[in-house]
């Protein structure tokens, strides 16, 4: 309904009551109404899968049509990202959010910070998700709370250029709300675990799930060492599990996006079950860096596989693991990849050691040759000397293209010295373009930051306590951070305004009329930055 089909609608239902709700404005309850758009989780989840849907025909139209995301930690910095983005963009259109499980361990957990190893609680997952949906929520509230208030000032006005105009921008206003992809790590157990627990971040509001194929007990975060992948169908019965829980709730369009270690991991717990050659299970298993042996030469506890009709013994570690032969991770990737798309997941992630398009691509390129339309969501990782890394590139290209590098050392192209040179202003362009660029080439339909805002809010600390506590004093926190809210344009430098100071006040006048009290008058110091 419209704003104003709202408002005659509900006073419809007040005049029903014969009288007694007389006391309730039409109005008012429309307006509410029109703030709380999204009633539970549920409605969020299925609202922001049609979205990610739709995106993602989008993107197989035109891989110009790619998406982003930036990780967030906490429900103000999900909130002030989206109010930033409507701000300069005008759209949320292909920004979503997304839930870091490293951020989570590391900022969220009640045993305080710790690494990305799937040891915080499996329910601070669903937590965070929720207090994401309800301070995007909120935003909505407080941008819609001041049209009313200046729909009620053109009333007063008598302008009514002005109040079509703002009744036209009501009735079609773009919400904060937008897909979060989730960090399930590796499922925080068995299949069961992961479907509760799946359940309960869809219910938070959760439209897309990511989860990895690591061991759940001996999960490592995708850029450190010794990780330790599963045989396929112990992962695709979690993969299913996710799809049973989309389906339960009625999130008949959730999305799972699969991860794949495999690139960075070379051990394995566990040596897959195969019926038939040529299945998951022996496909899996004929990676395994074995030796060939004899009856003899059996020992205690020895486990043993046929292959090609002949008796192999995997290698086993002192920690009961078994290690991969080395230089099969890509190959690896590329059916870890295949299976999942052909056992139910929606989005592919390979989480790789650098940013490098070809490398990507190369793995995608065959994906593609089995299942044409997959697709990627990317981590564009702090964990990656950007900077490094792509003046290395440039290094090397330049090498093959046989220019002139004896001004350069690749070993330090980090250095500031080469700052204002050719070659970092190339490898600068290519960082700028790299998300463009790898969604055309590499299938990328999604990029994302895992922990940006950690570091943002690491560095702006940083900065302040600088000036703050040194000589600047609080000319540190006026000149660098007031005087910039206010000269930027910064919702959050009307801190009152933004925590629903005015949202609790316009309650208190609908609830109370004119004996509310409010906390908005004259005296509020917020009225300092009115201009």
């Amino acid at each position: 309904m419209t704003y104003q089909d709202s408002i005659a609608a509900t006073a419809q239902l007040i005049k029903s009551h014969n009288g007694t709700w007389d006391g309730i404005g039409a109005e008012a309850v429309a307006r509410m109404q029109i703030q709380n758009r999204f009633r539970t989780g549920l409605d969020i989840a299925r609202y922001t899968a049609a979205i990610m849907r739709r995106d993602m025909a989008a993107y197989d139209a035109d891989p110009a049509n790619y998406t982003q995301s930036l990780g967030c930690w906490h429900g103000f910095i999900g909130q002030q990202k989206m109010i930033s983005i409507k701000k300069h963009f005008g759209s949320t259109e292909r920004r979503y959010l997304y839930l870091s499980g490293w951020m989570v361990a590391a900022l969220r957990s009640e045993f305080g910070p710790l690494p990305d190893q799937s040891m915080h609680e499996k329910t601070s997952v669903p937590a965070l998700i929720e207090e994401l949906y309800t301070f995007l929520r909120q935003a909505d509230a407080r941008e819609l709370g001041m049209m009313f208030r200046e729909l009620d000032a053109a009333r007063e006005m008598g302008d009514e250029v002005a109040e079509q105009r703002l009744l036209q921008a009501i009735d079609n206003h773009q919400t904060h709300v937008v897909p979060i992809i989730a960090d399930i790590d590796a499922g925080f157990g068995n299949a069961e675990a992961t479907y509760l627990l799946a359940k309960k971040m869809i219910e938070a509001g959760a439209c897309a799930l990511q989860i990895e194929n690591q061991v759940s007990d001996e999960k490592q975060c995708g850029h450190q060492d010794g990780k330790v992948t599963v045989p396929h169908e112990d992962f695709l019965a979690k993969v299913r599990a996710c799809r049973y829980a989309f389906l339960e709730l009625g999130v008949e369009d959730g999305i799972i996006v699969t991860r794949t270690d495999s690139l960075g991991a070379g051990l394995t717990k566990q040596i897959a079950i195969s019926h038939t050659p040529g299945d998951l299970g022996d496909q899996y298993n004929s990676f395994l860096d074995c030796e060939e042996i004899a009856v003899g030469d059996l020992k205690a506890g020895d486990v043993v596989i046929e292959r090609d009709g002949k008796l192999v013994r995997p290698k086993r570690l002192k920690s009961n693991l078994y290690q991969f032969r080395e230089g099969t991770g890509a190959d690896r990737c590329v059916m870890d990849c295949i299976a999942s798309l052909q056992n139910g997941a929606d989005l592919l992630w390979i989480e790789t050691e650098k940013p490098h398009i070809e490398q990507i691509a190369s793995m995608v390129d065959r994906i593609r040759e089995v299942v044409p339309n997959a697709k990627l969501v990317y981590n564009n990782s702090p964990s990656f000397n950007w900077t490094l890394n792509f003046r290395q590139q440039v290094y090397d290209a330049w090498v093959e293209a046989g220019r002139d590098v004896s001004a350069y050392d690749r070993a330090k192209l980090m250095s500031v010295d080469y700052d204002a040179t050719d070659l970092a202003a190339e490898a600068d362009e290519r960082i700028r373009t790299f998300q463009a660029d790898a969604a055309k080439r590499a299938g990328i339909f999604h990029h994302l930051i895992t922990l940006p805002t950690y570091h943002t809010a690491a560095l702006s600390t940083d900065n302040l306590a600088k000036e703050y506590f040194g000589e600047a004093g609080m000319l540190g926190y006026v000149k660098n951070v007031q005087r910039q809210e206010i000269r930027q344009g910064i919702a959050a430098v009307k801190h009152q305004n933004m925590s629903g100071s005015d949202i609790g006040d316009d309650h208190k006048e609908y609830f109370a009329g004119e004996a509310a009290l409010k906390a908005g008058g004259a005296h509020n110091t917020m009225n300092q930055f009115a201009a």
